[in-house]
Parts: structure tokens; C-alpha cells; sequence
């Protein structure tokens, strides 16, 4: 297997309004990342992902860019942006931006041409269709509820936004848009920065046609036309020819609705599109038949399908990115551990979980704290317009139960990550001086920073040891995986295995105590405890061993 610095690193994401904010106003800011590098780079990361800092209306908190060679005035200055970058590389740290090229903002310059006429230069950098019989041109909805189409009296016509209204989705049939994508990308790289995380970059090729879907209203709701389109590979391979392979970088590229046979395309090992793509198969095991709302309880024997499946089938063939939450995703002690009693020891059996799997850890803001869901009083105090589209949807415009709704977006709302991050016990959790653009999750005073740094057991000099192992080990970054114990109901357990070496890492996904009932076939003799979450965690013979709650432990023998 080729060996590579991307494959190597650690990932940490930060959601900049709300990780430090500088000066006061309330949102997060370049120069509040700035004074928190040191806390980054001790955690032993390598690359920082920053998610948009361009200029913005904000209607999507960023995802929405008017200005994408411009910085957004509550962020900062292109300056800080410069100073960003030579901050993160003198301390050895390479910086991945977000590319959102999808879609743009509706205050993009191109988008305001666009919208002027049919024979605009810019007509065609984005999809406008003519009505069909004084409906939208087709059935498609938006990710964020409603139809994805938005009529334009100006000249009479539809445009496509697959997101909110104000994002209209780019044209990629055009290769003058292309260019000016791949332009950008370029004036980035020579900036000094060291890839790009793609935003839903598998839905740049729409079928031909724009056909309705026959699928039914609640959740296929189009997908099959607008997810790995017909010419998504061809637009990669030529973003890679002409920018991607002229650089030393990383790339990851989200992907809703990509399978491992995508995966295996969109990132081969032949290096012509991208390194890695993020799927959200295990991000919908507590998904009911209507989608992501429709919670219900997810199960372990789910997990292990869909974790290994990656595992197994991209071996081999393409590269895994490890991530069980970010700023589209709740967090993960509340969704996948235990938030309350057994907060510390699950968020550091999660992170063992997947920082032993073949692939790239991604580490989201907050996590190495153990931060944890919110659940705001008032509807008023979410911010997220996907929450606020989907609630005044199901419950002011269909009359379905207020306290229903709001339940499910305490489990999988996206504010739950976007909360700011807890730094001290001081007000709003030395995040601000000001007021928070979101209010802090109000457990500050137990969760933050302050307090993990001074506890020498705490779960980010967890995650630092975890990252050390990765460093010193290849076999944590290289080995082949092979679950065991497939069927048990409480753990999770599986192999690594590289050379003459093999890594056992057993989790226990439960808060009971349970036996191991390890396989015969495994030999501990010559077994080293590399990591556990239990002081007391040791063994002579892991046969019939008893695991406490939450319990992980990391064996390497030879």
C-alpha cells in the first residue's frame, strides 16, 4: 500500500463562528483561531479543516458564498487569513479549506448577471428551466424542505437550488464556469493553503433532462438524478488534471448517498480524482423510512454493518475518512456513548473505536472535550435554517405535535455541533465577551476546556495519546481490518493486521459490565495494552475477561 502524509494525518475541524470569538461580537473569528493554535497542535493534529470563512449573506451559515476571493467581515480580514496560514505552518500544521461549489449565493456577482436575462453572459453558470403547465420544471425537493425550484419573475423562469433558495446550484455543463472554479481553487493553493474539503461535491452532475422523480414525496425525493451524476467523474478528473495533481494536497469530497462502489471511483488509488470522500451511511442508522427525522433507535449489529462494509470493500481500492460527528452532525458522546453518567469513558471508547480503523480521523471541534447535544426551551433559540425550514413545515404549515418535532431536533438537530465551544467556566464559556450568535450549552460550567487541561485523565490527553499511538505505529494506519465477534449485541470488536503484527481493539458499547468471549484462535501471549480507557485495564488472559462499562482497550501483539 502506498504510503501518504494525508493517509497519516489527523483532521481537526473548526466551525469558526463558533469556536473563539476575538473582539466581542459574539461570532467566532480568524484571530480567535489564531490564539488558539497552540491548544490544537498540542492535541498532535496535523491539519486543521476550516469551514467557510468567504464572504456571505449567511443564510447557511457560510455555505452560501457571494465572494469566494473575499473574507467574511465577521470573520476577519484577508490579512488574518494570511496570518492564519503562517501561524498553522510555522507550527507544522497544514490548512484544508471547505469548496463549496455546488452552488453559490444569490448575492454572488454571477448569480446577479444571471438573474438579469435569458442572454446573459452569466445565464448559464447556473440551471434555469421555463415552468411545465404553471407548475415548478420538475418534482425535485430541497434538502432543506420544500421544492428545490424558485420561480424568477424577471424572466419568467425557475433556478435550481438543491439547498435554500438563496443558493442556487452552479451549472457544471458549462465549461466557462468550470475554469473560473478551477481558477479560484489555484488562487487559493498559491496562497499557501493545503487542500480542500468539497461540500456535497457528488451532486455537481444532474441527469440529463432534469426528470421527475417517480419515487413517492417523503424521501426520495430526486436524489437518483442529482447524486453521482452521469458526468460528476469526468468534472473530477478534469478538476484533478488541472489543478488537484499540481499540488501537494489533500482532498475529501462529501458525498450524501455515495456508495462504497462511488467511493472506490471517486477516490482510486490511481490518484485521478480525489483522496478520500465522506459517506453518511453509518450517519443514517437512526434514521427512520422518512428520513433523517424520522428518528429511531439505532443498533449496534447496524454499525458494524456499515463500518465494515467501508472497511472491506475500499481496501485495497481507495482510502476511508473516519468521523462520527461534525457541524452538520450531532455529537457524538450524545448520539452513539453516554452523555450523563458515563460522559468521559464513551467518548473516549468512540474515539479509540474509530481513530484504530483504517483511514483518515476527522476530529470535530469540541469533541476532545466530550461536549455534548443541547436542548434549547424555544424553537426561537435554533439558528439552523434546516431545523427552522423542517419545523415550520411539519408543525405550523401540517399541525403536527410541537413537542414530537422538537424532540427530534434535540437528537439530530445540527445546532447541536454548532453550539460554541466551551472554554472556561467564565460567561458564556470564554467564548465571548460579548452575546453568542448561538447560546452556549449551558453544562459549560462542567465541560470546557479549562477543566480538561487540568485533569490529567481527562479525554484530551486521551485524544493526544491516541495520535501519539497513531504516529508511532503503522500498523494503526496501514493494517488490514477483519471484524470479530460480528454478532454480539453489546461489543464491538476488531482486528488490524500488518506484516507480523496484529492490533485486537475491543469496545464495549453498553453501560453493563460484560464478559469477552474472545475467539480461541487469538493468541495473547506476547499481548501489549496500548491504550484503554480504565486505569486498571490489564490482562494476562483475555479469555472470558470482563469488560466494564464503556470499557476500550487496544491490544498489539506479535
Amino acid at each position: 500500500m502506498e504510503k501518504n502524509w494525508w493517509k497519516e494525518s489527523v483532521v481537526y475541524q473548526i466551525y469558526p463562528r463558533s469556536f473563539k470569538d476575538s473582539n466581542g461580537d459574539g461570532i467566532g473569528d480568524i484571530k480567535g483561531i489564531i490564539s488558539k493554535l497552540d491548544y490544537i497542535k498540542n492535541l498532535g493534529v496535523d491539519v486543521i479543516w476550516l469551514s467557510p470563512v468567504y464572504k456571505s449573506p449567511n443564510d447557511d451559515n457560510g455555505y452560501d458564498i457571494s465572494d469566494y476571493k473575499s473574507i467574511m467581515d465577521e470573520f476577519g480580514t484577508m490579512e488574518d487569513m494570511d496570518e492564519l496560514i503562517s501561524e498553522m505552518h510555522s507550527r507544522g500544521m497544514k490548512l484544508m479549506m471547505d469548496l463549496v461549489v455546488n452552488h453559490s449565493s444569490d448575492e454572488h456577482h454571477w448569480f446577479m448577471e444571471s438573474r438579469k436575462s435569458k442572454d446573459n453572459p452569466y445565464r448559464d453558470y447556473y440551471i434555469w428551466k421555463p415552468g411545465k403547465d404553471g407548475n415548478e420544471p420538475n418534482n425535485w425537493t430541497s434538502f432543506f424542505s420544500g421544492s428545490a425550484w424558485q420561480y424568477d419573475e424577471e424572466t419568467d423562469e425557475y433556478y435550481l437550488h438543491l439547498f435554500s433558495k438563496k443558493q442556487p446550484d452552479l451549472n457544471w455543463e458549462n465549461p466557462r464556469l468550470r475554469k473560473e472554479v478551477y481558477d479560484m481553487m489555484k488562487w487559493w493553493l498559491d496562497k499557501g493553503i493545503d487542500g480542500f474539503r468539497m461540500d456535497v461535491i457528488n451532486l455537481i452532475s444532474k441527469a440529463d433532462g432534469l426528470p421527475s422523480t417517480s419515487k413517492g414525496p417523503a424521501y426520495d425525493w430526486g436524489g437518483e438524478f442529482f447524486m453521482n451524476g452521469p458526468r460528476v467523474h469526468q468534472y473530477l478528473q478534469e478538476m484533478n488534471r488541472e489543478v488537484l495533481s499540481k499540488y501537494d494536497m489533500m482532498t475529501v469530497g462529501e458525498s450524501p448517498g455515495a456508495s462504497t462502489e462511488d467511493a472506490a471511483k471517486y477516490a482510486n488509488l490511481d490518484g485521478t480524482e480525489l483522496n478520500m470522500i465522506f459517506t453518511f451511511e453509518h450517519m443514517d442508522i437512526d434514521s427512520g423510512p422518512g428520513g433523517k427525522w424520522d428518528v429511531k433507535a439505532w443498533e449496534l449489529s447496524d454499525l458494524k454493518e456499515v463500518m465494515s462494509k467501508w472497511q472491506y470493500d475500499l481496501h485495497d481500492k481507495a482510502w476511508n475518512s473516519l468521523y462520527l460527528n461534525n457541524h452538520d452532525q450531532p455529537r457524538m458522546v450524545s448520539r452513539f456513548g453516554n452523555d450523563k453518567e458515563y460522559r468521559v469513558v464513551s467518548a473516549k471508547m468512540l474515539a479509540t473505536f474509530l481513530h484504530m480503523m483504517q483511514g483518515t480521523p476527522y476530529i470535530y471541534q469540541g469533541e476532545e472535550l466530550g461536549m455534548t447535544n443541547v436542548q434549547f426551551d424555544s424553537i426561537e433559540d435554533y439558528k439552523d435554517i434546516e431545523i427552522q425550514n423542517m419545523y415550520r413545515e411539519k408543525v405550523i404549515e401540517n399541525g403536527e405535535d410541537h413537542d414530537k418535532v422538537m424532540e427530534s431536533i434535540y437528537i439530530k438537530g445540527r445546532d447541536n455541533a454548532r453550539t460554541p465551544i466551551q472554554w472556561s467556566t467564565d460567561e458564556n464559556a470564554g467564548f465571548t465577551t460579548g452575546t453568542p450568535w448561538i447560546k452556549v450549552n449551558p453544562n459549560y460550567k462542567e465541560i470546557n476546556a479549562e477543566q480538561v487541561l487540568s485533569d490529567s485523565d481527562s479525554i484530551y490527553y486521551y485524544y493526544q495519546k491516541l495520535i501519539k499511538l497513531r504516529k508511532e505505529y503503522e500498523i494503526i494506519v496501514y493494517g488490514k481490518y477483519d471484524l470479530i465477534l460480528e454478532d454480539h449485541p453489546q461489543i464491538y470488536a476488531y482486528t488490524r493486521t500488518w506484516k507480523d503484527e496484529k492490533l485486537l481493539v475491543i469496545n464495549n458499547f453498553s453501560s453493563e459490565e460484560v464478559i469477552l468471549p474472545l475467539p480461541a484462535n487469538l493468541d495473547f501471549h506476547t499481548a501489549e495494552l496500548l491504550i484503554g480507557n480504565y486505569e486498571e485495564a490489564y490482562a494476562t488472559s483475555l479469555y472470558d475477561e470482563k469488560l466494564k462499562p464503556f470499557e476500550t482497550r487496544v491490544y498489539l501483539f506479535k
